[in-house]
């Protein structure tokens, strides 16, 4: 194949989800000729079936229960907020269209080849594209074979289940068949929790439907600092959704009813109960894509179902990269964006790019209260015999956190108590996930715990919380 033909590049993404899409972007910004391929739309999980459409109901969610409490700011309103969740389906369609139609924008704007179909590895470096037709029927399009100098694999996850529970997309859903409907269950019951579980567990309640939340561990979000999982399981409890941790029963004894779902549960070792719902969520975790994309033609190693890569994503055959879900890590697309850029500007031939250190990269969870975190966590610290001192404020002692309204939660710096070195950043509370930024920069370009702490911060801010806890490691904290 003659090199500047159409079927010619210098890399090649297959998959087009937020690190694939990024990947393709930044190479080519880099001058490198680049065709990004997916048999879907572009933006991936994240855009149409996971962080964007779930933050939206999270939004219309926090809305609703803030009208509820209009009183408390002199606001009077006649009557309870009614939920029209069809209106809010709508408003979450609408926001991932937004997003979409300007992503779309940007494959020209980077002069990438957009090829529409799937793609299968031939070797490390070729690709074949069965394309649509133009009804958009798979395959009906005829193949397409692509050569590049490098090829990145970005396939992304997709939900998986508990062995013997299968999801019916009715009473026995996952994320993806909540994120089609339009209509509200009376009551559901949630199966794990972690960041997916907690996130429409929080959003159900606050549009007024019976939550029980399930989860095997000892913790909820158990990936999370201890304190920070202990505060929203309180939060939650107080908020009157009904939280089993250390939760038990046979996935394969889950009774699917006339009007709903019966589990049968109970704490390891403990009294058991009936539960019965409309509803039953499946949030037990993802599974890699990593079936039929022709890893079998190359030398790539798969491990526990995660393709391995070193830090600068490169796997075991030459000229092969991987990003994103398929490699493991956090799971998280803002560290799959990373992980693209990583690749890329490696591929570029960067002498400058530093491979990735997962520690170091922010992890965000959107229920109410929201939670952040960068770092270690308390546990983490103690585990790897790490000395520490720890800053911890409430929101409470924030100015900006009284006027909102919402002052539930704390910020958490855990420093090395020798180095002063900042090990670790815990936020639960408001606007978590946006105050987080402010230490992956630190942490980033190595801050400590007192650097952080002698940046000014406007007052009132809820930034504000961040230098308090970063001068509280030092016991120096000035409003708390």
């Amino acid at each position: 194949m003659a090199v500047g033909s159409s079927n010619s590049f210098d890399l090649i993404v297959l998959g087009a989800g937020t690190g694939g899409y990024t990947a393709a972007f930044r190479a080519a910004q880099l001058g490198l000729r680049v065709a990004l391929v997916d048999e879907d739309k572009i933006g991936g999980t994240c855009l149409h079936r996971g962080c964007i459409p779930t933050k939206a109901l999270l939004e219309s969610a926090a809305f609703i229960e803030r009208i509820r409490h209009a009183k408390d700011f002199g606001i009077a309103l006649p009557g309870e907020p009614i939920v029209d969740y069809a209106g809010v389906a709508k408003r979450r369609d609408q926001v991932v269209k937004r997003m979409w139609t300007g992503l779309r924008t940007l494959v020209d704007k980077n002069k990438v080849t957009w090829v529409a179909g799937r793609g299968r590895l031939e070797g490390a470096t070729r690709v074949r594209v069965s394309q649509p037709g133009e009804d958009g029927t798979p395959g009906a399009g005829g193949e397409r074979l692509l050569e590049a100098t490098d090829v990145i694999l970005a396939t992304g996850s997709r939900v998986k289940s508990l062995p013997g529970l299968t999801p019916d997309g009715t009473r026995i859903v996952t994320s993806d068949d909540l994120l089609r409907t339009d209509r509200l269950p009376a009551s559901i019951v949630v199966v794990g929790g972690g960041a997916v579980g907690v996130e429409f567990a929080s959003m159900f309640h606050d549009v007024g439907v019976k939550v029980t939340l399930l989860e095997y561990l000892p913790a909820i979000v158990p990936l999370e600092d201890r304190e920070v999982s202990q505060a929203l399981e309180r939060s939650f409890t107080r908020r009157g959704i009904k939280v089993i941790t250390k939760a038990r029963f046979d996935p394969a004894a889950v009774k699917v009813e006339k009007d709903g779902i019966m589990v049968v549960v109970g704490p390891e070792g403990g009294p058991t109960e009936e539960l019965r719902a409309e509803q039953l969520l499946v949030a037990t975790g993802r599974a890699a894509n990593i079936e039929d994309v022709g890893l079998d033609t190359t030398r790539a190693e798969v491990e526990r179902g995660i393709i391995k890569v070193d830090g600068h994503c490169r796997t075991r055959e030459p000229h092969l990269y991987a990003i994103g879900d398929i490699i493991g890590g956090l799971w998280l697309a803002h560290t799959a964006a990373h992980e693209g850029l990583v690749a890329a500007h490696t591929i570029a031939g960067d002498p400058d790019v530093h491979p990735i250190d997962y520690v170091q990269q922010p992890r965000a969870t959107y229920c109410r209260p929201e939670i952040a975190s960068i770092g270690l966590t308390h546990q983490q610290c103690e585990e790897q015999g790490l000395p520490v001192k720890v800053g911890k404020v409430p929101f409470q002692a924030i100015a900006k956190a009284i006027i909102g309204g919402e002052h539930e939660g704390f910020a958490k710096v855990i420093a090395h108590a020798e180095t002063g070195d900042t090990l670790g950043v815990h936020v639960v509370g408001p606007h978590a996930t946006d105050l987080i930024a402010e230490t992956s920069l630190g942490m980033t370009l190595e801050a400590a715990a007192w650097e952080i702490g002698s940046a000014t911060h406007p007052h009132p801010t809820l930034s504000e919380v961040i230098g308090e806890a970063a001068m509280a490691v030092d016991g120096r904290s000035i409003n708390f």
